[in-house]
């Protein structure tokens, strides 16, 4: 996740009231309202909240309303309870989700043989895991997900954690896990307590990883290496976010080879709320608009590569000459 980006917006001297306060905001010195909006959700707040402290959430990013309480995740995060509905708190919980990404990578004809490890960390144990790796491309400012190639042990979250007082996350319970190299993959690591769409995201993202690793991919440059991943993690956001369409809607509205994967994982899924069917374009949305050379301006080339040659040819190439047709 990048910078937060916002919209600067000036407006003449009427009543303009924040999104999530209700309070009217103040006229600067120039006799305009100034204010900020999301540039997705385009809540509209005052500048001052940007250097008060006001709580985002972590996931969507929408800034926490004065008559509403964030749950505060162990290591400091803050979640809305939109997000929290369908947030994935440990291990257990995250295995049918990363059976779907295995079983969407299959629908695609890129199955991962190897049986790779995927647990749900928390924040500092996702920090030990990348300083122990040698290489890697890592998206600052917080990395949220690992493809491990190195043995460590890293401690999982074993059991959801309960709400308690103030709305703080209490009973966590995590275990020490040994992890044993036995192929180019040691583990997949997920940061804990996010929504479903993003954790499934993250997980495509670090699952590509793995499948170039273990696909004779070596030492690829950031752009095409991270380029790629995001390409594939778009990709599974699209097959969510056409659920319940049919398949026919599903073909034509993609022009490249994996609609029919698209199609595949899409007939599987149920209705999804409105704000869920939101969210997941909202994480297209940051895929899509990420400012990063490796991440963003990666990820354009990789899908527009895809769109025009299709995936096969897209990975064929990059195989024989380590970048984008």
């Amino acid at each position: 996740m990048g910078k937060i980006r916002s919209d600067v917006l000036c407006v003449e001297s009427t009543k303009l009231s924040s999104s999530f306060t209700n309070a009217q905001i103040p006229t600067n010195p120039a006799g305009l309202i100034e204010y900020r909006a999301h540039p997705f959700w385009m809540q509209k707040y005052c500048p001052s909240h940007e250097r008060d402290g006001t709580p985002r959430c972590c996931s969507c990013e929408r800034m926490e309303p004065k008559d509403t309480k964030y749950l505060i995740l162990d290591d400091g995060r803050k979640l809305c309870l939109e997000c929290l509905d369908s947030a994935i708190m440990d291990t257990n919980e995250c295995q049918p989700l990363y059976l779907e990404i295995r079983e969407f990578y299959e629908g695609l004809h890129m199955k991962v043989e190897q049986q790779i490890p995927m647990l749900l960390v928390e924040r500092s144990a996702l920090n030990e895991a990348m300083e122990g790796e040698k290489h890697g491309h890592h998206h600052l400012p917080e990395t949220r997900g690992l493809c491990l190639s190195e043995e460590q042990t890293v401690t999982t979250v074993l059991r959801r954690p309960k709400i308690g007082a103030g709305y703080k996350l209490i009973d966590m319970i995590t275990e020490p896990c040994r992890l044993v190299r036995r192929c180019e993959v040691t583990a997949i690591l997920i940061l804990y307590g996010l929504p479903r769409l993003l954790t499934g995201s993250i997980l495509a993202h670090e699952m590509m990883h793995a499948w170039l690793r273990l696909n004779g991919y070596p030492n690829l440059k950031p752009e095409v290496e991270e380029g790629i991943c995001q390409v594939l993690a778009h990709m599974w956001l699209e097959s969510e976010t056409y659920a319940g369409s049919t398949l026919i809607d599903i073909a034509s509205s993609s022009s490249s080879s994996s609609s029919a994967a698209v199609a595949i994982a899409s007939s599987k899924k149920g209705e999804r709320s409105d704000f869920e069917k939101k969210l997941g374009e909202f994480f297209k949305h940051q895929i899509e608009s990420d400012s990063s050379s490796a991440y963003g301006d990666g990820f354009r080339q990789g899908n527009q590569a895809v769109l025009t040659h299709g995936l096969k040819r897209t990975l064929d190439h990059i195989r024989l000459t380590g970048t984008f047709p």
